[in-house]
């Protein structure tokens, strides 16, 4: 399998050459079943970085590079995986150029590749991964409470290390996130691309490290630029997860059979001047199976029928169990509405119901109707 170990510079001249001997003379060695290489993603560094690294691949034939215009670490890391993937990379690896990641743990993340994960994170916060005693307490605080917000916000807590840039990652994985990265030019690009990974089902695992102190030249994070962009994307990513997740979908479908039975409703009451709570009943039949075959298709399309049989058995499973939340919820709080305060306080009582409903409905589609069975969710994580 072929291996790139990716790393961007943007003025590390010195770091670099450190890094690429120890790559080549002290881990490469140790990897047995890999073609190892090395891709120097350089951002037109004006310190002479390239020119030195086209030295040493006089030396290392396995070594690269790949130059582009600055425009950030996402948009460098982004630039230099679509060469590597176009010159046959099969795994590729994220590693600072300033020898803050520890390069002996290769063959660690290699190994997890081999058992079969997606991606494989470097962690500095679980399982014995450190950072360095030496930081200002500050430091510590932004690193550590920087990753805690992260997995709070996004309610993802299996992972412990959010905005670390020490990966090795599989090209599907690449090339499945490759068109939402682009979005993403600067360190927030390490945070999104985890994030949509994780997202899209790929098996993870994590490495524990020491994250080691820079010893030559400056970190390039701007630490208050940084820290708004990720607010900015963690908030943004969250609420659109659960905009677009299952129940996002279910409100949307929700919302079109209410507006089909609050129309049935309001007609017959109104203009046919039948009773409330059977004008009620009859809109909700119309609603039902608006909503039945909505889900089917779009909220629980994973999960969704596969043959008629199955479609007309699960459709009326959907109409027994949405009956029992329309007769005792829905229209039980429009009869009770209506006696107590008079019927014309239908429409009032049937938003009140219509509520209630909600939450009952949800549960019952998702854990009954549309539930992931056991062969199914087996078939879903051997598929990937």
């Amino acid at each position: 399998m072929k291996v790139v170990v990716i790393t961007p510079t943007y003025n590390e001249k010195g770091n670099v050459e450190k890094l690429i001997r120890i790559l080549e003379e002290d881990v490469f060695p140790q990897v047995k079943n890999h073609d190892m290489h090395i891709l120097v993603a350089d951002d037109n560094s004006t310190d002479g970085t390239a020119e030195e690294v086209r030295e040493l691949m006089k030396k290392y034939k396995n070594l690269d590079i790949n130059q582009g215009e600055k425009k950030g670490l996402g948009a460098a890391y982004v630039r230099a995986m679509t060469y590597a993937v176009d010159n046959g990379a099969e795994v590729m690896f994220e590693i600072d150029a300033d020898l803050q990641h520890d390069a002996t743990k290769i063959p660690e993340f290699l190994k997890k590749i081999d058992e079969g994960y997606d991606m494989v994170i470097g962690t500095r916060y679980s399982d014995g991964g450190s950072i360095p005693a030496s930081w200002p307490i500050q430091r510590k605080m932004f690193s550590v409470f920087g990753n805690l917000l992260v997995r709070i916000i996004l309610l993802k807590f299996k992972i412990h290390d959010w905005t670390g840039g020490y990966r090795a990652i599989r090209k599907e994985v690449f090339l499945k996130e490759r068109e939402e990265l682009t979005n993403f030019k600067g360190y927030t690009f390490q945070v999104s691309f985890l994030n949509k990974a994780v997202r899209d089902g790929f098996k993870i695992a994590e490495v524990p490290f020491h994250f080691e102190s820079r010893t030559i030249g400056d970190s390039k994070i701007a630490p208050m630029a940084y820290i708004v962009d990720l607010l900015k994307y963690v908030i943004s990513a969250s609420i659109m997860e659960k905009l677009t997740g299952p129940f996002g979908k279910f409100l949307v479908v929700g919302g079109t059979g209410f507006i089909i039975q609050a129309v049935i409703l309001r007609v017959l009451v109104e203009i046919l001047k039948m009773d409330p709570s059977v004008s009620n009943l009859i809109g909700a039949v119309a609603a039902i199976f608006s909503n039945f075959n909505l889900n089917n298709f779009w909220t629980f399309k994973k999960d969704r029928v596969r043959n008629v049989g199955e479609y007309i058995w699960k459709l009326i499973n959907f109409y027994a169990t949405s009956a029992i939340g329309v007769i005792l919820i829905q229209t039980g709080t429009i009869f009770l509405g209506t006696k107590l305060f008079g019927k014309q306080t239908y429409f009032l009582f049937f938003i009140i119901g219509t509520g209630i409903l909600l939450i009952y409905n949800f549960t019952v589609y998702r854990f009954i109707i549309w539930r992931v069975r056991p062969h199914d969710e087996k078939v879903q994580k051997e598929s990937k």
